[in-house]
């Protein structure tokens, strides 16, 4: 796609079309497919997610399902070349089985960091370290921690 030098503000653009149309408009089809190179490589998959593009589809799609009204929010970002470094805080009302939990109609607010690298315009690679345990005691999986 000719040459992939991209400014910051054009990498930051990248970053928060596919928060507003993938994360949050929930498009798996159209957008992801426009906006994730389709050997997309997730460098901290979630337990069962397949390879590429289409397995970080079956993943959001799970979210999703989970979540049906999740939405995130980026807090702050730090652009380096390619890559952009986010902060993020999802939020959502588990109304649906996620990662084999049934349904606990509890709210989460999930904080996510994630490294993003873009090429050609399409985001080609991911790490993601989310408070997982704290969205598990917020569902009433795990113990909350004593105040």
């Amino acid at each position: 796609m000719g040459n992939d030098t991209r400014t910051d503000d054009e990498v930051r653009a990248l970053a928060q079309r596919f928060t507003d149309e993938v994360l949050n408009g929930h498009d798996l089809g159209g957008a992801l497919d426009d906006l994730v190179a389709e050997d997309f490589v997730e460098q901290n998959p979630m337990p069962g997610q397949g390879p590429g593009r289409a397995g970080l589809a079956q993943v959001l799609g799970g979210m999703v399902a989970g979540f049906p009204d999740m939405h995130w929010d980026v807090l702050d970002t730090v652009v380096e070349g390619d890559r952009i470094m986010s902060l993020s805080v999802w939020t959502g009302t588990h109304q649906g089985e996620f990662m084999g939990i049934p349904a606990t109609g509890r709210p989460v607010r999930v904080e996510a960091w994630t490294l993003d690298r873009y090429r050609g315009g399409q985001l080609v690679e991911s790490r993601i370290l989310m408070d997982a345990a704290g969205m598990l005691g917020q569902l009433g999986v795990l113990p909350a921690p004593d105040a």
